[in-house]
C-alpha cells in the first residue's frame, strides 16, 4: 500500500501545500516501492511497461534502474544512511549485475557506454549511476570488493571516452569523472573531463544566471535540471579548497542564485511549472534547480517560499493523475504525445528524481522547520523581461504565468530550425499547452501565399526585451521557394493580465494573406468550452480559464478553430483566430488568459507606425515600430 496517504498534512507548517520533510520521504519510497515489481531477477534493469524509445528495450531498462537509482540515493543520504526499505540493498545488486558483462544478451547486462548516435543513451544514464554512488559512497561502494569497484568503473569509464552529444551531455561524464576522483581513483583522465565540461559551460553562459543548451538559443527546462545541477552538485560535493575550487563554487553558486530570483517566478501557484521545451515528461525535475539552492544556500528566496515551490510541483503532479499503479507514465498528467521525443521511454519520467535533491538538506534545516510563504506568482501583478532567453515573464494574482517567447527556438548555428510546437510559439503558460503539430498552431501568426503555402514561425531573432515588452523578428518559413526578405517584426507589450501584440509585416506584398492566433484552452471534450465570436473578437471559456483575443487592426474576420489532438492539458481543445491581409501599417491585437477577472481591455490607438497602449490603470506605453528591417522598436512607458 501507498505510505504517503498515510502521512498526515500539517497545514500549521505548511499552510500554503501541507507538505513536510515526511511527505518527501513517503513519496520517495512510494516511487522506490512501486517500480521493484519491474526489475530483472538481478535487479539490473527496470524494464517498466510501455513502447521502447529510440535506444531500445535494453537501454530503457537500464534508465530505469539509473533514474530510480536517484531517487534512492537521495532519499538514503538525506537520513544519514536509514533505509527501512532495503532500497540500497536492491540497486547493490542491480549494480553489479547490470556492469558484470556489459553487452551481453541477456536480462541483466547493461549496454556499454558510446557515443551520441551509436548507442550513446547509456552515457546519459552513467551520470545518475555516478551520482547516486557518490551521495551513498559510504553505505553502497565503500562495500564493494576492490574487484566490484574495478567492475563498476569500467563501465564508467566508458562515459570519458566517447563523444556526448554537442550540448548538456559534457556535464554527464563530468558527474563521472567528479565521483571517481571523489572515491580515490582520479586521474588525468577524469581531470581532462572536468575541465573540458566547466570550459564548455563558461562558453554557453549568456549571463544573467542563463545558459544556453549548447551553442544557439536553447533555453528551456535544461538550464535549470542540467546547466545549473550537475556543475552547483560537483562543487557541493567536491568542496575543494584551492583557489579554482573556491572560485567555480562562488561562481556557480552566483549563477543559481541570479537565475532562481527569475525562473521562480515561472511556477504557477498552483504548482505547475511552464510548459515549454522538450523532456516535459520530467515533470517535477523542473524544481531541481530550486532545490539545489536551498539545499547549497544559492538562492534568493526565504526557505518557506522555497518548500512552497518545491512540494507545489510535487503535489501538482501526483494529485493530477500522472502515475498508474504508482508508477510514472510518459506525459504530462496523463500519457500526452506531444509532450515526449523519440528518446523518451518508460523509464524516462524519473528523471524527475532530480526534485528529491531538497533531502540532502537535514530535517533540521530551515527547508522543513520554516514556515511555508507563498509563492512568488501568487504575489502582486508584474511583468519581468529576462533578457538571455529573449522571455517576457508575466505574472497575476492568480497564480498563472505566461511567458511570452522572444529567443528560445532551439536554434543551432548552421542548422535549419524546425517548427517545434514547444520552441515556435509566441507564448507559452502554466495552464495551457501548444497544440498538435498536426492541428491547427496556437499563438502564432502565419503569412499565407496562394497554392495553400503558408509561412509559418519557425527559427526567430530576439530583438529586444525591456520593462513590460519582447520582440523578435522571423523570415516565414515556407515549404519550397521562400518570399523574397519578407520578415515579420513581432512585438508584445504585457501589464496586468492584458497583453498586446504588434505584427509589422516587412516586405511582405501588400494584401498578402495572414492570420495570428491565440490561447489554445483545452478540456475534456466541446462540451467543457463556451465560444462567443463578436466582430472580430473571439472570446473561450474553458473550466477555471478564459481567453479573449480581439482585433484591433489589421483583422477583419474572426473565428475559432478546433484542435482535436488537444493539448497536455486536456483531450480536445479550440483555438482563437484572427484574419486579415498584410498593409503597410501594423496589425494589432489584444489579448488575455486569466482564471480571475482580468479586467477591462487596454485602449490601443493605431496611428501610421507607431501603437499608443493606455491600460486599464492608467499605465501608457507607445511603441514606435522601425523605418527599416534591420532597426529595432522604440517601446517608452
Amino acid at each position: 500500500m501507498p505510505l504517503l496517504p498515510d502521512v498526515p498534512e500539517d497545514r500549521v507548517l505548511s499552510p500554503v501545500t501541507g507538505w513536510t520533510r515526511a511527505h518527501w520521504l513517503a513519496a520517495a519510497d512510494d516511487l522506490l516501492l512501486a517500480v521493484r515489481p519491474w526489475a530483472s531477477p538481478g535487479f539490473g534493469r527496470l524494464d517498466l511497461p510501455g513502447e521502447p524509445a529510440r535506444a531500445g528495450w535494453v537501454s530503457d531498462g537500464l534508465e530505469g534502474f539509473a533514474r530510480t537509482f536517484l531517487t534512492a540515493a537521495f532519499r538514503v543520504a538525506g537520513t544519514g544512511g536509514d533505509d527501512p526499505h532495503g532500497h540500497l540493498v536492491h540497486y547493490r545488486r542491480g549494480l553489479l549485475a547490470g556492469t558484470r558483462t556489459p553487452g551481453a544478451d541477456d536480462a541483466e547486462s547493461w549496454p556499454p557506454v558510446r557515443s551520441v548516435g551509436d548507442g550513446g543513451q547509456p552515457m546519459v544514464e552513467s551520470a545518475s549511476v555516478a551520482l547516486a554512488l557518490d551521495l551513498t559512497r559510504e553505505w553502497l561502494w565503500d562495500g564493494l570488493s576492490r574487484a566490484e569497484q574495478d567492475q563498476v568503473e569500467a563501465w564508467l569509464r566508458g562515459s570519458l571516452r566517447h563523444e556526448p552529444a554537442p550540448n548538456n551531455w559534457y556535464l554527464f561524464p563530468l558527474a563521472v569523472a567528479s565521483f571517481l576522483t571523489g572515491a580515490g581513483r582520479g586521474d588525468t583522465e577524469t581531470e581532462r573531463v572536468v575541465d573540458r565540461g566547466l570550459e564548455l559551460l563558461e562558453g554557453w553562459y549568456r549571463g544573467e544566471g542563463w545558459y544556453s543548451d549548447g551553442d544557439g538559443r536553447m533555453f528551456d527546462h535544461y538550464v535549470g535540471w542540467a546547466m545549473h545541477l550537475y556543475p552547483v552538485l560537483h562543487a557541493h560535493l567536491r568542496s575543494g579548497t584551492t583557489p579554482d575550487d573556491i572560485g567555480l563554487a562562488n561562481r556557480v553558486a552566483e549563477r543559481l542564485r541570479e537565475f532562481l530570483e527569475v525562473f521562480a517566478r515561472t511556477f504557477d501557484g498552483n504548482g505547475a511549472p511552464l510548459h515549454q521545451g522538450r523532456s516535459l515528461t520530467y515533470r517535477f525535475a523542473a524544481a531541481s534547480s530550486v532545490a539545489a539552492g536551498a539545499v547549497t544556500g544559492a538562492t534568493p528566496w526565504s526557505p518557506g517560499v522555497s518548500r512552497s515551490l518545491l512540494s507545489g510541483a510535487v503535489r501538482h503532479f501526483l494529485d493530477r493523475g500522472a502515475t498508474r499503479d504508482g508508477v510514472f507514465v510518459r506525459g504530462w498528467y496523463g500519457p500526452h504525445a506531444g509532450s515526449l521525443q523519440p528518446y523518451s521511454g518508460p523509464g524516462s519520467p524519473y528523471w524527475l528524481s532530480k526534485a528529491f535533491v531538497a533531502l540532502l538538506a537535514p530535517a533540521d534545516h530551515p527547508l522543513w522547520t520554516a514556515t511555508e510563504e507563498p509563492v512568488p506568482a501568487l504575489g502582486p501583478a508584474r511583468t519581468t523581461p529576462v533578457g538571455p532567453p529573449g522571455w517576457l515573464v508575466q505574472n497575476t494574482p492568480d497564480g498563472l504565468v505566461r511567458v511570452h517567447n522572444h529567443g528560445s527556438d532551439h536554434s543551432r548555428p548552421g542548422q535549419p530550425t524546425a517548427v517545434d510546437p514547444l520552441y515556435a510559439r509566441l507564448a507559452y503558460s502554466t495552464r495551457t499547452g501548444p497544440t498538435s503539430a498536426a492541428n491547427v498552431a496556437d499563438n502564432t501568426v502565419v503569412v499565407h501565399l496562394p497554392g495553400a503555402r503558408d509561412g509559418v514561425r519557425a527559427g526567430f531573432d530576439p530583438v529586444g526585451t525591456g520593462p513590460g515588452w519582447a520582440a523578435s523578428r522571423h523570415r516565414p518559413a515556407f515549404a519550397g521557394t521562400p518570399l523574397p526578405q519578407a520578415q515579420v517584426l513581432c512585438v508584445v507589450v504585457a501589464r496586468g493580465a492584458w497583453e498586446v501584440r504588434v505584427f509589422s509585416f516587412e516586405a511582405a506584398p501588400a494584401g498578402t494573406a495572414v492570420t495570428a492566433t491565440g490561447w489554445a484552452l483545452a478540456a475534456a471534450g466541446p462540451w467543457e468550452l463556451d465560444t462567443e465570436v463578436a466582430g472580430t473578437a473571439v472570446q473561450v471559456d474553458a473550466p477555471g480559464l478564459r481567453t479573449r483575443f480581439a482585433a484591433v487592426a489589421g483583422f477583419d474576420v474572426a473565428d475559432v478553430v478546433r484542435a482535436p489532438a488537444g493539448t497536455a492539458f486536456g483531450d480536445w481543445a479550440l483555438v482563437p483566430r484572427l484574419r486579415g491581409v498584410a498593409t503597410r501599417s501594423p496589425a494589432v491585437v489584444a489579448a488575455t488568459l486569466s482564471a480571475a477577472d482580468p479586467g477591462p481591455a487596454p485602449e490601443v490607438l493605431v496611428t501610421g507606425s507607431e501603437v499608443s497602449v493606455t491600460f486599464a490603470d492608467g499605465a501608457r506605453c507607445r511603441i514606435r515600430l522601425p523605418a527599416t528591417s534591420q532597426d529595432v522598436p522604440a517601446v517608452e512607458w
